[in-house]
């Protein structure tokens, strides 16, 4: 796992999850979610924009 980011918003099964966002995170949001796989066709900048989005959301 080592520094791998995980957030719902670059999960490749967020469109279809029936536990967005009611998984356990951490204090940065990542998720510990035994069904998440990273979307590969997310670039990393991309990725970075989602995850920043995805923490205004959340407050």
């Amino acid at each position: 796992m080592g520094t791998e980011k995980r957030y719902c918003s670059i999960c490749a099964w967020r469109g279809t999850c029936q536990k967005r966002f009611s998984v356990k995170t951490d204090s940065f949001g990542m998720v510990y979610c035994p069904d998440f796989s990273r979307d590969l066709s997310i670039r990393t900048d991309e990725a970075e924009e989602l995850i920043r989005k995805e923490r205004e959301e959340r407050g």
